[in-house]
């Protein structure tokens, strides 16, 4: 990729909850940590695409709950991020990307600041190489640059830029003229014909100093809360908490709402990069490879007399016969199906789950911790069965609980053992019993994971009923 003359750091904002792929997406491990679509998460592929177009370590915005499988992927990567900024209350794309101005002009003031979201599909690298570069020459000419996505339908899912008069000192960019909320079908088949108008795929380039001039001008509140969220802000291990008393003041809009409308700066690059936001099931059916019949399916599946459906399994065998234009998606402890035009809608049913104070919009079964994961595999009355994995290295915080004991038994691996005043080592086959109200702590000494189960029994089985006494990662 050609070089600017400033240094362009990378934000990548990964806030969503991807609610339109449940079951799949859940809150505590939504669509951009999952591998919808290629080997990996959609995180991790932004996080290698960035590094082959050779641009600085990038910056990562994400709220608490999602630090540690940020800080996994980047370990895995073996690339270290500049910093992991920590949103305490989602405010919106406008103050967490004006945070990340902020925090990138104190450390570098002459630097470019590519902001993109951490759940993109982008298939043609060499465009998109290409499109950073127009960007960054508007950029150094202090104009704040936006990708519009050269549009191949009539798509009503997406917001739209109508693009006007082009920039004479800078090659295939043009002034924004304005931007439009999702239109309907014939608005957008209109749009599609005018050749005008683009697809805003919430993609920016512009220097720091600029987007922090602009907020000063166009939203003044803004930019006082989240510049003091960002002097008060405490770091913790590796990351960077914004204070919430500062940065919940802040009002919750978005960078176009904010300031991309408003500004008389805004420019837009046309770009056709393969691009895709994955913003719904049909969407990756748009992507996905497909049969003579036109399906997509993944994982355990037979399909008869169907075609142009997308079938999902992650644990199940799914088996449809004589099914048309469908989605089918099932996981250990939910199933979709609903018709490829109502996609959008999932987010309704996830709605009702929330309102119901339901689980399934809020985690697997599968459960992942910053030392490995859990899964949750029979429950009753006054118990819980899990099946435990400890990471190589890893340990789990020195703790007790009021409510439930705890039986071990390893299954495979070596287990380092605080059982009250006692600490041991626990092979294959061999158990432990951890009383109620007694400090003990799980280990892996060991360079492979540890597979154990746990028998949890008592009064009251929560995730709750946790005290730590000591935790290697900081946690309450």
């Amino acid at each position: 990729m050609p070089q600017s003359k400033h240094t362009i750091v990378p934000v990548i904002l990964s806030g969503g909850s991807g609610t339109r792929l449940w079951p799949l997406s859940r809150k505590l491990r939504p669509k951009q940590f999952l591998p919808l679509y290629a080997e990996g998460s959609l995180f991790a592929n932004t996080v290698e695409r960035l590094s082959r177009a050779g641009l600085s370590s990038p910056m990562v915005l994400c709220n608490s709950d999602h630090r540690f499988l940020v800080a996994e992927i980047f370990n895995t990567l073996d690339t270290p991020p500049s910093a992991i900024i920590l949103e305490p209350i989602a405010r919106n794309t406008g103050p967490a990307i004006l945070a990340a101005a902020i925090k990138i002009h104190t450390d570098q003031p002459q630097a470019l600041m590519l902001v993109l979201p951490s759940d993109h599909v982008i298939e043609n690298e060499r465009a998109f190489q290409d499109a950073i570069h127009k960007c960054a020459d508007a950029a150094c000419r202090g104009y704040l640059a936006t990708f519009g996505i050269t549009p191949n339908q009539p798509e009503i899912g997406y917001g739209y830029i109508q693009k006007g008069n082009a920039i004479g000192e800078t090659s295939g960019t043009f002034k924004i003229k304005k931007f439009v909320e999702k239109p309907d079908l014939d608005t957008a088949s209109r749009y599609l014909s005018s050749g005008d108008y683009l697809w805003n795929s919430g993609m920016f380039l512009m220097s720091a100093q600029d987007l922090i001039d602009e907020a000063k001008i166009h939203c003044p509140d803004m930019f006082s809360c989240v510049s003091q969220a960002v002097k008060n802000a405490e770091h913790d291990l590796d990351f960077i908490r914004l204070t919430e008393k500062d940065f919940a003041q802040a009002p919750a809009l978005s960078i176009d709402h904010g300031i991309m409308e408003k500004t008389h700066k805004g420019v837009v690059v046309p770009v056709d990069m393969g691009w895709n936001d994955i913003g719904s099931w049909s969407a990756l059916h748009d992507i996905a490879e497909t049969d003579d019949d036109d399906n997509a399916h993944f994982g355990d599946v037979i399909l008869k007399n169907s075609n142009n459906c997308y079938v999902r399994s992650e644990k199940p065998l799914i088996a449809a016969v004589g099914v048309n234009n469908l989605i089918i998606v099932a996981t250990d402890d939910a199933v979709l199906v609903t018709p490829k035009d109502c996609a959008q809608d999932v987010k309704l049913v996830v709605d009702q789950l929330a309102a119901s104070n339901r689980e399934e919009h809020l985690s697997h079964t599968t459960v992942y911790r910053p030392w490995g994961h859990y899964t949750n595999l029979e429950s009753g009355p006054g118990f819980l069965v899990k099946r435990i994995t400890v990471n190589p290295g890893a340990r789990l915080s020195l703790q007790y609980h009021h409510h439930r004991a705890e039986h071990w038994v390893v299954v495979e691996g070596r287990a380092r053992v605080t059982n009250g005043d006692t600490v041991f080592d626990l092979t294959d086959n061999q158990s432990t019993y951890i009383p109620v109200e007694t400090r003990h702590r799980l280990e892996n000494p060991d360079d492979k994971p540890l597979h154990i189960i746990e028998v949890q029994s008592g009064s009251y089985i929560g995730e709750d009923d946790i005290v730590r006494v000591e935790d290697h990662y900081g946690r309450d």
